[in-house]
């Protein structure tokens, strides 16, 4: 619905702005006030559906192996990303973590029937209940065994897996993988598209990092 609205306010932009500039061909003051009046109204209806529906979102943390859902165009949601495996080490190598080591294996996979999909300039960082973020420590990353790029191509019903590493504090509590993809004209525009994750004051889909105590 929300890729729906979106469409029909472009849409009913370039026809307010066709009748704007008749009635101002033809000096028409009615016309004018009906054409702002419509916009207005439409603007107003749409702000409202959009911080409706992200503040009545719900946050959802997932679990190990349950997909995360991607939409190409904001339509085709065939790919997926999940958490197939974590774990924790003091050393990877001969670097020593400031706090642990969580090595996580992402799954991206496809249920695509012909096309063949990759994502978008992944990030991904970890997010703990505090709200504190973790970036990825890439040098600890490039210790590993050589993993596939994140936005790698893959064909029908395939995946790949990748580790990516953090260095979390010793004593983090309920650490959560935020996983995004899309350039930045991408997050741009699902800022103002209802229902979208990334929408403005939507709640975020994470996925849990188990530590080895869970």
């Amino acid at each position: 619905m929300g890729v729906l609205l979106m469409l029909m306010t472009i849409g009913g932009v370039i026809v307010a702005a066709t009748l704007f500039t008749v009635a101002w061909l033809n000096e028409s003051a009615w016309l004018k006030k009906f054409v702002l009046g419509g916009v207005a109204i439409w603007f107003l209806f749409y702000a409202v559906m959009l911080i409706g529906a992200s503040l009545t979102s719900e946050e959802k943390v997932l679990g190990l192996n349950e997909p995360k859902q991607f939409c190409g165009f904001y339509l085709d949601c065939h790919l997926h990303a999940a958490v197939s495996g974590v774990r924790t080490a003091k050393t990877i190598r001969d670097r020593e973590a400031n706090g642990e080591f969580y090595v996580v294996t992402v799954k991206v996979f496809s249920d695509a029937k012909r096309a063949t999909l990759g994502l978008l300039t992944v990030d991904a960082h970890v997010v703990d209940p505090a709200g504190r973020a973790y970036t990825r420590d890439e040098m600890a990353e490039a210790l590993l065994e050589p993993q596939p790029e994140f936005e790698t191509k893959i064909g029908p019903e395939k995946s790949l897996e990748k580790q990516i590493v953090f260095d979390l504090p010793a004593d983090v509590k309920q650490p959560r993988l935020d996983i995004r993809e899309g350039y930045g004209i991408d997050h741009a525009i699902e800022l103002f598209l209802i229902g979208d994750e990334d929408s403005i004051f939507h709640a975020r889909t994470f996925i849990a990092l188990h530590d080895r105590d869970q």
